[in-house]
């Protein structure tokens, strides 16, 4: 059985991307379940995500067990751990994969956080792991930092599929379409096959409203609060349509290329005082991607009220609430770099909260 509201999402062109996964979720099948029952047709993770995962959870004990009689380091444990549950995600996944033509199914794996500064040594890690999984159902997720926009095109470049991850603002975006352009321009020069190739663009919505309410709570304008995260998002649409309606983009099609498709992340509410499906709801529209945490598929599944596109026509509007913001003394450009900066920092703080889990395990089952 499926969902009604769900199936109405996925009518909408929306695809349903569950945003976790653990080695729990794969050996009871409930990752297959999700697939059949809530048209789950992909998977996002990230340090915090595997992280919980595998702290206290004894599916993870005998693989940490042989690693510590290997005395291997807990980068390389970490690195074994997450890439043996991500290439059985992207098993599990390849029939939405196939059913797609290569534009679902996907999952996806991030480069260490630590890297987000330092181009070279992030190329490096995305060929590494791209290597490890050894499956073309497989994403790996960049930072849009500054120096992740040329690390974006060279892994592309490569033949490598690239989920762009922690965007904020508006000319960030753009500046990572420039960079999905430039690389999948250089894969057909280098001889890749374009079709096989994918991109999504990781835009984050929730983290918005968070930061910009809480400046608007000190101005005391609560009448804007809860409104920047959805109109900037759908002046992402906007963007999207643009990049991806011009010549530069033509004629990558005709040779083959997929979009890189706009990808809402961070859609799980924050604020108990907005509705849990407020992020689901507010941005349909064709040719994106929703990843959610389980909580808001559910509560999209039980009580969401899906229509058929919740974006067009509504540019202006959300020009005008960016435009208010300024005007009520919250700068744009100081929120999406705030957000970049701390986005990349707890990403760190997750990463070395999982390598000091994992060396503790390694080191009581030596």
């Amino acid at each position: 059985m499926t969902n009604k509201n769900l199936d109405t999402l996925s009518a909408a062109g929306v695809a349903i991307w569950l945003d976790d996964l653990s080695r729990k979720r794969l050996q009871t099948g409930n990752l297959a379940q999700l697939m059949s029952e809530k048209n789950v047709v992909g998977v996002t993770t990230n340090p915090t995500i595997f992280q919980k995962a595998i702290v206290g959870s004894e599916v993870y004990t005998e693989q940490l067990k042989d690693l510590a009689v290997r005395g291997v380091t807990v980068d390389e444990a970490v690195r074994m751990i997450t890439t043996a549950d991500v290439r059985d995600a992207a098993d599990v996944l390849r029939p939405a994969y196939d059913a797609s033509g290569g534009q679902d199914g996907r999952v996806s794996i991030e480069v260490d956080p630590r890297l987000a500064h330092q181009t070279a040594a992030t190329v490096a890690e995305a060929k590494q792991l791209w290597w490890l999984v050894d499956r073309e159902n497989l994403l790996i997720k960049i930072p849009a930092t500054r120096a992740g926009l040329p690390a974006i095109t060279e892994t592309l470049a490569a033949g490598i599929s690239v989920n762009v991850t922690l965007i904020f603002s508006l000319e960030r975006y753009r500046e990572v379409m420039d960079a999905f352009l430039a690389g999948i321009e250089q894969a057909h020069a280098n001889g890749y096959d374009l079709s096989k190739m994918a991109s999504v663009a990781s835009f984050f919505v929730s983290r918005v409203d968070t930061e910009v309410d809480k400046r608007l709570d000190k101005l005391g304008k609560n009448e804007l609060r809860g409104k920047a995260a959805v109109a900037n998002a759908r002046l992402a649409y906007q963007a999207y349509e643009e990049v991806f309606s011009g010549e530069r983009w033509t004629a990558l099609a005709q040779a083959g290329a997929k979009p890189q498709r706009p990808l809402w992340a961070s859609t799980g509410v924050k604020d108990p005082a907005y509705p849990d499906t407020m992020y689901v709801d507010e941005l349909i529209v064709r040719h994106v991607v929703n990843t959610m945490p389980e909580a808001t598929l559910d509560a999209e599944a039980d009580h969401g009220k899906p229509v058929e596109d919740s974006i067009h026509g509504t540019y202006e509007e959300s020009r005008k609430v960016l435009d208010d913001l300024e005007a009520a003394g919250v700068s744009y450009d100081d929120v999406v770099q705030v957000l970049e900066d701390e986005g990349v920092d707890k990403f760190e703080v997750s990463w070395k909260e999982l390598l000091d889990s994992v060396q503790g395990e390694l080191d009581r089952l030596k």
